[in-house]
């Protein structure tokens, strides 16, 4: 990313291959993940929680193959296929520490298994998170996107009631078709009403990865004594929530800074996802595969939203 700015800013360049150091392996990288949150850094948004300096390599989040080894560590990671954060994923190689690293297991592809390092942590995590059990009414807002796909699934897998919030008639399709009991169209007016309406009058837990307007009127349907996340602010903010009214109401507000999970936390979240798909139960919603040169196309598709699921790049 030479500069701030739109997608063109994405421009491919030649580096020296990264060197593994104490306790540091190198990844030759099949995919790498994208999420919404790298085009709004990309363009300048968010420099308090983000505060990046151009030119640098954006993208967190990789799986593939280890190729070498840095000094101190084992023999046996050698070859193994792994997924990890790392600084700087849209590229051909990285290098991460052996702590960070989790194996991909057996007859998991590693297209699925990229679909999974940031949003199958954050939606195992925020499951936990907010308890979501049994019998419960739960809301989900952007639940067509590459983690709403995913909360959808895992929601209804607990047993709870899950109603989700999309846009378009092909978007809905898939909520429904991923277990949602409810879909609904926020497209028009009149959506709060028939969202309430199918869940019964409110719900339990409020899922919120969009932000915004939408946000902040889905919190009116939050039952009191609930629980509400405000992790996601694609709409370009947070839902602005009274905090007063939610202590009155009892309900337990989560934001962002409660999906920023510590490295033991992140290896058990990210496990629990990848077995999860290599059992079948899981199915990350892939909506388009960009080769790596082409970042900057795949962040226009991230940003025109007219994809369903996740926009990966591979090398």
């Amino acid at each position: 990313m030479k500069e701030f700015g739109g997608p063109e800013v994405l421009v491919p360049v030649d580096l020296p291959d990264p060197v593994p150091g104490p306790g540091e392996v190198l990844i030759d990288v099949a995919y790498a993940d994208t999420i919404f949150v790298e085009t709004q850094v990309r363009s300048g948004w968010g420099r308090d929680y983000f505060p990046v300096t151009p030119p640098y390599v954006p993208g967190g989040g990789v799986s593939g193959t280890v190729t070498a080894l840095g000094p101190e560590v084992p023999e046996e990671w050698l070859g193994r296929r792994v997924t990890s954060f790392v600084q700087g994923s849209y590229a051909s190689r990285a290098v991460a520490g052996v702590s960070g690293l989790t194996v991909v297991p057996e007859g998991l592809d590693l297209l699925t298994a990229a679909a999974l390092v940031h949003d199958g942590v954050t939606a195992a995590g925020l499951m936990e998170l907010t308890g979501v059990a049994a019998g419960e009414r739960v809301l989900i807002l952007g639940a067509s996107g590459g983690m709403g796909t995913l909360l959808v699934q895992l929601a209804r897998g607990l047993g709870a009631r899950v109603v989700g919030l999309a846009r378009g008639a092909e978007k809905l399709a898939l909520v429904s078709e991923l277990g949602a009991r409810a879909a609904v169209d926020v497209s028009g007016e009149g959506w709060v009403e028939r969202a309430r309406e199918e869940l019964g009058g409110a719900a339990d837990v409020v899922l919120d990865g969009v932000g915004g307007e939408l946000g902040a009127a889905a919190f009116a349907l939050t039952v009191d004594g609930g629980r509400f996340s405000a992790h996601g602010a694609p709409t370009g903010g947070f839902a602005a929530i009274d905090g007063g009214e939610a202590a009155r109401r009892g309900i337990k507000l989560f934001g962002i800074g409660d999906v920023q999970f510590g490295a033991a936390e992140v290896h058990r979240l990210t496990s629990h996802a990848l077995d999860e798909a290599a059992a079948g139960r899981l199915r990350p919603v892939v909506g388009e595969v960009f080769p790596l040169g082409r970042a900057a196309q795949a962040h226009a598709a991230v940003e025109s939203r007219r994809l369903v699921g996740k926009v990966l790049l591979e090398v």
